[in-house]
This record gives structure tokens, sequence and C-alpha cells, in this order.
């Protein structure tokens, strides 16, 4: 797996909220093993902990740094990793996505995913950053803000982002465990994508990234 490049055009210097995207290998050549699937995920958190630790791409503040022992995340539920359909809409035109700043980005949705929890059916758009997809190595780079029923409680009350690739084929896999929190439920100085309202979940997504208590 990838150490994280983390450099979202749509995220720039200390006023993006992810100065840095964290790249993992593709996801359509991942074993749907659960074994796998857990060595996965861990080796998933090691890696954004470490992000974290280094003063030189941790959005934590000097003294939030300075004592952090971890993120908070869920228990690994490989339940909340899931295969969904990749519905592509070619015909879909680029647009600005407000962030929390009075910064925007150039977004096009790249298509919709279909998938179930509980076996109930949900979907997600699934966005592409006009200027990132022009950087070498970026071109299959997706990007899926979403909101849930834990923001502001359990987790950041802005929601949370998840990375992608684009797969060879219509299916992906999409692993709630690797949702993060935005820059900015950190330090306020950065500049986040705000979650599309149709991106927002009516259920609890018990995965990923908590929120964060600074000291």
């Amino acid at each position: 797996m990838k150490t994280t490049l983390i450099t979202l055009l749509f995220l720039i210097c200390l006023t993006s909220c992810k100065g840095d995207k964290r790249y993992h290998d593709r996801e359509d050549m991942i074993s749907a093993d659960s074994t796998s699937a857990v060595w996965d995920i861990e080796q998933f958190q090691r890696e954004l902990n470490e992000e974290f630790r280094d003063p030189k791409i941790s959005p934590l503040k000097n003294r939030d740094r300075k004592d952090f022992q971890g993120l908070d995340f869920f228990p690994i539920d490989t339940t909340l990793r899931v295969r969904a359909r990749l519905e592509r809409t070619p015909q879909d035109l680029p647009f600005t996505m407000p962030t929390t700043t009075d910064r925007v980005t150039e977004e096009v949705r790249y298509g919709i995913l279909h998938f179930s929890i509980n076996n109930k059916e949900y979907r997600l758009n699934v966005y592409q950053n006009q200027e990132l997809i022009t950087r070498e190595g970026y071109e299959d780079y997706l990007f899926l803000p979403f909101s849930d029923a834990t923001n502001g409680e359990e987790t950041y009350g802005g929601g949370r982002y998840i990375d992608l690739r684009i797969p060879e084929g219509d299916e992906i896999v999409l692993d709630f465990n690797k949702a993060y929190n935005p820059y900015c439920a950190y330090n306020k100085k950065y500049s986040c994508p705000i979650v599309p309202e149709e991106n927002t979940l009516p259920v609890p997504v018990r995965a990923g990234v908590k929120s964060f208590e600074e000291n």
C-alpha cells in the first residue's frame, strides 16, 4: 500500500482541507477475504496516524500534535465494506462546489454509487476535481464526500470523505472503514469542500474516523 501523496489541487497549501491525499492499492484488486480486508483497513489506519504525527504534513495544531497518540477509529466492521455498482454520468457538466471558506472548487459528478447496508438500498454521488485530474498519477482519482446520522455526535459535524479510484468495470469497493475527517475538523485554517446535501445517508455509519477533541 502506497504512502499518501496528499496534494489535492482543490485543497491547496495551508488553505486546503487536505494538502495531501491518500492513494492506496486499486480497490478492485483487493481480496474479498475478511482477513485481507481487516489487514488493509489496519494499514490505512497506521498510515493515517503516521501522517498526523509528521509535522510536515499534519493538519494538527502544534499543541495537539505534541500529545497525539492516534486518531479515534470505530471498531473495524467489514459489513460496512460493500461492493457498489457504479453508474457513470458522462453527460454531467462541471460545477463549483462550495467550501468552508469563500473558496470554491470545480468538480464534476463522475457517477452514482448504488449499494446496500443492512439490506437497504442507498446511493451516493462521487466526484472528480477538474484541476486534480490533470496531474500525473491522479487521473483516476474519485472524491466521495458524505454525511450520515453520526455527524455532530460521534463524528465530525461536517461529514467525512472517502478516496476512491475509477474501476475498470462497473463495480467498486466502498469501504466506510476508510472514511476520514476533512482537515478543517482539526484546524480552522484549512478550507474544506462542503458535503452536498444529496450525499446524506439517513443511517448511522459507525466506521472510519470518529470526531476529534482539541487539547
